[in-house]
């Protein structure tokens, strides 16, 4: 096995206010991928995600339909780990912010800042934003016409007397974190289009509340303070913190965290959130927090018209439609085509099913599961199903010199986490393969005398560059991948990599570990074509 370096990926946490949709789907399915990826990597990885409960409009809702505020977020976090469950998310914890442990922890870091004096009461009158829950800036408000930028409604001027963190005191501290990151090449915002923005609204940081009254008492109390609760993004932020800060986990954390989150909540995890740690490791017993590793802010799913799905434009994909897809082409095409066509860069990406069956059976059915089958089908008809032994200098033209590079770039990709590259990447292989059929033409030489020493060589070569291909692919498609190992005799990576195990894969991608002779099952095509029916 690898050397096991701690690995740690989260979500943000998912308002309970309503089932499961897309875009959790998409968060969630990328750090999935990212966590998959580092297993198989050899790291000791650990993944999170979960529900964000003490929203005001949890409670709100909650009020409407006759429940109480714990009832409702009972029932839809319940909604959002069957959706994950279905969707085989390899998540090692599921947050919700209700459990006791989050609330204890968040409690003692509220009181340790109110110690130090980073968290002080107050008066704040300004603008605030009901649907994010949050208040923004006078020039913010301007800028946007007083109205959210997220979701057009109208800002209300509110005065409260609440808790304040002196955010404005870090704003030079994170323009310093910020200009290190960046002059040691690893920049703390991707895509890095996004930094900027961030910088410049750092530079006018004001101090921010941090709690909220008229609550009902769902949430977190401020310490001390039983009519204040704790407002809803400095408790949901430090679930990244709670749910690691444990003698066997912290070692999680001081890895440095990767964030994965959507764009519309940047500004909390690229500015409050470390600010927030900033403040908290100065206090006694915290001088242990660092700051994460990186904060990804991805874009949105839109239609294929070009607007922002919402349910009410009647264009969302809720759980219905997404099991629709799974029961249609398979959960591994579900993955496949939201980690490599989806909006990881600044630009928004569209869901449309025609596209969605274009990327199967070009990626899946045509190259990869295609491929399979037809090396599969020739051993069988050539040599019994048995695979074949190379001649000794059967290989110099073929995949073995482009392997290093390939697992190279992989790694790159993954490191910068392109995962469309990566999984192009993981392609090349499978793509290498068919062109190399195109070549030798194994299925003539077989009917030339004498030369089926020639024809085990090439298709040994091709089975050993797709175990080679599916090792890489694993993290995309690992239930397509995990059924070829089984069919050429690889079980043993299926095995380490079981119940969130960790692999080895640079040692698994040495060519030549197809020992020859071996029983190769054909079995039914990994994604079988795609046909649209005709109207």
């Amino acid at each position: 096995m690898a050397d096991s370096s701690p690995f740690y990926v989260t979500t943000p946490i998912y308002y309970v206010n309503d089932r499961p949709h897309l875009g959790h789907v998409y968060t969630t399915m990328v750090a999935d991928v990212v966590a998959r990826y580092h297993r198989l990597k050899g790291d000791d990885t650990f993944f999170l995600t979960g529900v964000d409960e003490h929203a005001a409009k949890v409670s709100d809702t909650a009020i409407k339909k006759g429940m109480s505020a714990q009832a409702w977020a009972d029932q839809n976090a319940a909604a959002f780990r069957d959706v994950f469950r279905r969707l085989e998310m390899t998540n090692d914890d599921f947050v919700r912010t209700s459990e006791q442990q989050h609330k204890d922890r968040v409690t003692r870091y509220v009181r340790a800042l109110l110690d130090s004096g980073d968290v002080y009461q107050g008066e704040y009158e300004g603008w605030y934003d009901a649907g994010q829950e949050e208040y923004v800036t006078d020039n913010v408000a301007v800028q946007n016409n007083y109205k959210s930028e997220v979701n057009g409604k109208p800002l209300v001027r509110r005065t409260e007397n609440n808790y304040f963190f002196k955010l404005a005191s870090y704003r030079e501290p994170l323009l310093s974190f910020y200009e290190n990151r960046d002059r040691q090449g690893t920049p703390f915002v991707r895509p890095e289009a996004r930094q900027n923005e961030i910088v410049n609204r750092i530079k006018e940081m004001e101090d921010v509340p941090i709690s909220r009254t008229g609550s009902g008492g769902w949430g977190v109390p401020v310490p001390g303070d039983p009519e204040q609760t704790i407002y809803v993004w400095i408790d949901a932020l430090f679930n990244y913190l709670t749910y690691v800060d444990t003698d066997d986990r912290r070692k999680y954390w001081q890895a440095g965290a990767v964030h994965f989150i959507a764009k519309d909540i940047l500004w909390f995890h690229a500015a409050i959130w470390p600010a927030l740690l900033l403040a908290l490791r100065k206090c006694d017993g915290y001088e242990w927090v660092n700051l994460p590793k990186q904060v990804y802010s991805h874009s949105y799913w839109i239609s294929a018209s070009g607007e922002k799905m919402s349910k009410s434009l009647g264009n969302f994909l809720d759980p219905e439609a997404i099991n629709d897809y799974v029961n249609e082409f398979g959960l591994d095409a579900l993955r496949y085509f939201l980690a490599t066509r989806g909006p990881l860069g600044v630009s928004d990406s569209a869901f449309s099913p025609d596209l969605f069956v274009e990327v199967y059976n070009t990626d899946l059915a045509n190259t990869f599961g295609n491929s399979c089958s037809r090396v599969a089908n020739m051993i069988g008809r050539y040599f019994g199903g048995k695979l074949p032994e190379p001649l000794p200098e059967g290989n110099e033209d073929f995949v073995r010199s482009q392997v290093s590079d390939w697992v190279s770039q992989y790694a790159r990709h993954f490191e910068m986490l392109d995962l469309g590259r990566a999984g192009e990447t993981g392609l090349l292989a499978v793509r290498e393969v068919d062109a190399y059929i195109e070549k030798t033409q194994p299925f003539r030489l077989a009917k030339e005398e004498g030369q089926m020493a020639a024809v085990g060589t090439v298709l040994y070569n091709c089975a050993e560059a797709l175990r080679i291909a599916s090792v890489l692919l694993w993290p995309f498609i690992p239930n397509a991948c995990e059924e070829f190992w089984r069919r050429i005799g690889s079980d043993q990576y299926r095995e380490a990599l079981a119940d969130k195990g960790t692999g080895d894969y640079r040692k698994w991608v040495a060519w030549g570990k197809l020992a020859p002779g071996r029983l190769i099952d054909t079995g039914k095509p990994l994604f079988p074509r795609y046909r649209l029916e005709s109207p």
